[in-house]
């Protein structure tokens, strides 16, 4: 399995790294747009049943406001209302999972604590969805190294947060959403995001005061991508369900392997966008 995950996560990240930097915005919008539909269908699943909302119409939906945000992101105010809406939502996302780990601890059963209305879940869905496309096509209009930043913060977290919390991992962050997530992981994350944090602003030609301001708002982008790493889990278990999907092998489905990004995209555009950091 191990070897598996390992020759599948080589493959995606050798075509993601070489369609960010080759392809213009254009073509890059319309990859990042098949990985949101296939996220979008993988949501239906989740939602379970019954769906609320059709998978195809829940689709058209999603493509629909890909569109209406691209025309948001020609309007600086209306692009950072989206961002911070997103943004606002995260935050309230990590008050729904610690409102679940509390009523599992008090002996409450699983499935009567991630009972969402079924009318909200394909908006989850698109706040999920749409506010990262729209943030991974911006961030690539503004420079291609931007969003690789961001995707290397990524995985250089994850990775920091796998070695850190196999070695020293005793403190469970979330044991009722994630039982695999530590403390020590987190710490581990932290420490790897300020090491590519700054080797990448300093490859940028990034420095001083503007570079100390990436560090800080590579940290909290990564705090934001555990929280959306913690959602996905929680909705996992409303629904029942190991993997989002199977079209990854190995790796379960997108929306496992996005599921960091939706809460941590939307705010790093926002970030490099009002900070004025540029490539």
């Amino acid at each position: 399995m191990l070897k598996q995950r390992v020759i599948t996560a080589s493959v995606l990240a050798s075509l993601f790294v070489w369609g960010v930097i080759a392809l213009p915005t254009t073509y890059v919008s319309l990859l990042f747009a098949v990985m949101v539909t296939v996220g979008a269908v993988e949501w239906t699943r989740l939602m379970g049943a019954p769906a609320p909302i059709g998978k195809y119409k829940f689709v058209a939906l999603i493509w629909v406001l890909m569109v209406v945000s691209a025309w948001v992101s020609q309007h600086a105010p209306l692009f950072y209302l989206l961002l911070t809406a997103s943004v606002l939502w995260w935050g309230y996302a990590l008050r729904l999972i610690q409102r679940f780990s509390a009523h599992v601890l008090s002996g409450a059963h699983a499935a009567t604590t991630t009972q969402f209305p079924l009318a909200a879940l394909p908006a989850i869905g698109v706040v999920l969805l749409v506010p990262t496309w729209i943030a991974m096509v911006v961030l690539h209009s503004i420079s291609p190294y931007w969003l690789l930043l961001l995707l290397f913060l990524i995985w250089g977290a994850d990775t920091g947060a796998y070695f850190a919390g196999r070695a020293f991992g005793k403190h469970k962050l979330a044991p009722q959403v994630s039982p695999g997530k530590s403390w020590e992981g987190v710490a581990g994350a932290m420490a790897m995001t300020v090491v590519v944090a700054l080797v990448g602003g300093i490859l940028l030609d990034v420095s001083g005061v503007a570079l100390f301001a990436l560090v800080m708002l590579a940290l909290v982008t990564v705090a934001f991508s555990i929280v959306g790493d913690l959602m996905e889990s929680l909705m996992k278990r409303r629904a029942g369900v190991k993997d989002s999907g199977t079209l990854l092998p190995g790796h379960g489905g997108v929306l496992d392997r996005i599921d960091s990004l939706t809460a941590a995209a939307p705010l790093f555009a926002l970030g490099i966008s009002l900070l004025g950091i540029r490539a």
